[in-house]
């Protein structure tokens, strides 16, 4: 899937947008995307000069927007705009820089799910190393037709 359906899909936008690719997705199971890591980001004005570096922060962001797309596109079933929220983040561990000119291949697994709650298990990586590994909590809120919501 292209960008085109990713911006369809997630109502995230320039510039805290972060996948720019959906190489793979099995519905209810696991999705592999990318983000094109470019020089031209803002965060690396500050993060660190003269050493640009991916903040994990924004690392992370990326897994949890892969994890959020993945529940979308599985939630077919539930009526309204779906508004992914990011519930938790556990086990976390960054084992190498992101940089400028990095490819980060983006991997979640679905642990499990119960109602719109989905528990996910997610990897990292840049040329096949592994950046950083996490497990990811989320949930999907709903607005219903006519502006209500029900989370």
């Amino acid at each position: 899937m292209d960008i085109n359906d990713i911006i369809e899909t997630l109502p995230h936008r320039y510039p805290f947008l972060l996948l720019d690719g959906i190489l793979a997705i099995e519905e209810h199971k696991s999705v592999k995307a990318i983000k094109n890591v470019s020089f031209n980001e803002a965060f690396f004005q500050g993060h660190f000069p003269g050493k640009p570096i991916m903040p994990g922060v924004l690392i992370i962001e990326a897994m949890a927007q892969a994890a959020a797309y993945l529940a979308i596109k599985s939630a077919k079933n539930l009526p309204g705009k779906k508004i992914p929220l990011f519930t938790g983040i556990e086990n976390a561990r960054f084992k190498r820089p992101v940089v400028p000119g990095d490819v980060l291949t983006l991997d979640l697994t679905v642990n499990r799910t119960r109602s719109r709650i989905w528990w996910l298990t997610g990897t990292a990586t840049v040329g096949g190393e592994l950046a950083c590994k996490a497990d990811i909590t989320a949930m999907l809120s709903v607005e219903e037709p006519g502006g209500g919501s029900a989370a």
